[in-house]
This record gives C-alpha cells, sequence and structure tokens, in this order.
C-alpha cells in the first residue's frame, strides 16, 4: 500500500504554532501550516506583489491548519490519539480529520510556501526549484526533503542570524541534529574552515550530504555523521549549533562542553517558549553562561558559553 495518511488539525489561529511545535513531535518530517493572518504581508515579502488571490482573501483569517503526514508504517489512529491528547492537554481547542493521500503529493504540496528568502545581513536561502536574484548575498540552495531545515522557521532563522556573528575563516563549527544541514552548510559559506554535521536520522544524514555537494561541500571540509553526539563526534570546535527540541538540548548539555575549544560558544535554539526555563535549568546545572537571548514568535534562541 502506497497511501500515505494526512491528518489536518483545525486550531485558532493564535495557537498555531505550539500546535506544529506538537505536531512534530508525532513525525520530525512532512508537516505544513496553513496561517493567513499576515497574508498581505507574506505576499509582499516573498512577491512584492500586493495582488492577491480571490479565494485567498476570503480565507477564515481565525483559524489555521496544521498539516501532519503519517506513512504506511505507521500507526495513523495512535498518532491522531497522541495529538489529541498533547493538544488537550494545552488547552488547544482542535478538530482532526484524516484523509488518504499518495506520497507524490505531499512531498510537493509543502514546496509552494518556501520561496527564497533572505536571512541575516548576508545569506540569501534558495529552494533548488527556484531561481532567485542574490543581490549581492551569499545563496545558499537547499532541498530539505524529508529532513528539518529549510530556513523557513524561526528557530532555523535565529541560528543563522547568530551564526553570522562568529563565523570567521579559521572557524570550526559543529551542527548538532543537523538536519538538511542548513547550518552546516551557511557556515561554510560564510567562511568557515571546516563544519561537522551529525544526526540520528539516516535521511537527514543523506539529504545534509546531498545539500552540501549542491553547494561545493564536501569530505573533509564538510562531514555528516549518522549517529548521537557521544558516538561518532571527536575533537573540538570553535561554534557548535542545536536546532533541536528543548528536551535533547537539555540532554546535551551534559556531554556538549566536551567539544569545546576553550572560548568557544554554544548556540541553542529550537526552544519553545514554555520550556524556556527547563533548557536554563540545564545550562545553570552544566556550567554554561547565557550571553545572548533572541526570540521571535514564541521561539528562543541562546548565545552560550562554556564557564
Amino acid at each position: 500500500m502506497s497511501d500515505w495518511t494526512e491528518v489536518k488539525i483545525s486550531v485558532n489561529a493564535d495557537d498555531v504554532d505550539k500546535a506544529g511545535d506538537i505536531a512534530t513531535m508525532v513525525v520530525p518530517y512532512g508537516i505544513y501550516i496553513e496561517d493567513y493572518r499576515d497574508l498581505e504581508e507574506q505576499a509582499w515579502e516573498i512577491a512584492h506583489i500586493d495582488l492577491i488571490d480571490e479565494d485567498l482573501l476570503k480565507k477564515d483569517r481565525t483559524k489555521a491548519f496544521v498539516h501532519v503526514y503519517i506513512s504506511p508504517e505507521e500507526n495513523p489512529l495512535e498518532a491522531v490519539a497522541f495529538l489529541r491528547e498533547r493538544l488537550s492537554a494545552e488547552g488547544i481547542k482542535n478538530e482532526i480529520e484524516t484523509n488518504e493521500c499518495r506520497k507524490e503529493e505531499w512531498e510537493n504540496n509543502w514546496k509552494q510556501y518556501f520561496h527564497a528568502m533572505p536571512v541575516g545581513e548576508k545569506l540569501l536561502i534558495r529552494p533548488l526549484w527556484e531561481d532567485a536574484d542574490p543581490q549581492g548575498r551569499t545563496v545558499l540552495s537547499i532541498e530539505p526533503g524529508l529532513a528539518f531545515g529549510s530556513g523557513t522557521h524561526e528557530t532555523t532563522r535565529l541560528c543563522l542570524e547568530t551564526l553570522e556573528k562568529y563565523i570567521k575563516e579559521d572557524t570550526t563549527v559543529l551542527d548538532v541534529g543537523c538536519g538538511s544541514g542548513i547550518l552546516s552548510i551557511a557556515s561554510l559559506l560564510l567562511g568557515a574552515k571546516k563544519a561537522v554535521g551529525v544526526d540520528i536520522d539516516a535521511l537527514a544524514v543523506k539529504t545534509a550530504k546531498e545539500n552540501g555537494e549542491v553547494n561545493g561541500f564536501k569530505e573533509p571540509e564538510y562531514t555528516v555523521l549518522e549517529g548521537n553526539l557521544t558516538d561518532k563526534v571527536s575533537g573540538k570546535f570553535d561554534v557548535v549549533v542545536a536546532n533541536i527540541v528543548a528536551d535533547v538540548i537539555v540532554m546535551f548539555c551534559k556531554d556538549v562542553g566536551a567539544f569545546m575549544k576553550e572560548g568557544a560558544v554554544f548556540i541553542t535554539s529550537g526552544i519553545i517558549d514554555t520550556k524556556e526555563q527547563v533548557v536554563l535549568d540545564a545550562f545553570q546545572k552544566y556550567g554554561f553562561k547565557v550571553k545572548a537571548r533572541h526570540s521571535d514568535k514564541g521561539w528562543v534562541c541562546f548565545e552560550t558559553e562554556k564557564v
């Protein structure tokens, strides 16, 4: 059977960020969000036009939808039960419906929401299927595939903007939970000497390697390892970056210091604001000092150093 199951979660628009965060607990890939609150602003940012299709303008701005896609090998009823339980626990009113769909449909469906976009002062993130004028920026070409990391999510953008501050020509970077490889590759494009990515997901490792090659990077300059932090990684780095969920960052805090050079920075993102204190407690427990805090739409990114 090649049909996948689409789970469509309807929530109040103000709750969509938290609902999306919960949805990524079901599958770390293959979700997309419909949110029409900032339709005009987004259309201007992406296409520099203020003419929008009438059907889009008629969309209910008070509602948003999270689409989750479950593979044939997984149990969609179990996923729906988990979603209902977690959404209710967060006090998020929701309606959930399921539909069968072909894998090819959802793999391409989300692409309509991903366009070339400037990030920070120096980068332009470009999906492989779209041409873009770099306008003096360094172009990072990306095909996220089923791995997390297109650059459009607030957590990834916060990381990219923070990385710009620290990358120099002799910088070495470790990207923990590298996903699509976007942070490692961005570091190299910004001038880093070497970048190592590591992820427990074989598909993410494959995607990260392919994205590296598209942007002109391969071993030994760019290495991607399959495994967890302590399994495969060796050496010490100037910058360690982790754009993952808060609970995993907490887990890494115990070991990550062993991979940091003297004066290195540990950049963490993927932290929803309701989990911020848990992460701060872990920093304190394992000897990390917060140098700076950045936030966007309920997501938090920290710059820390080992003390």
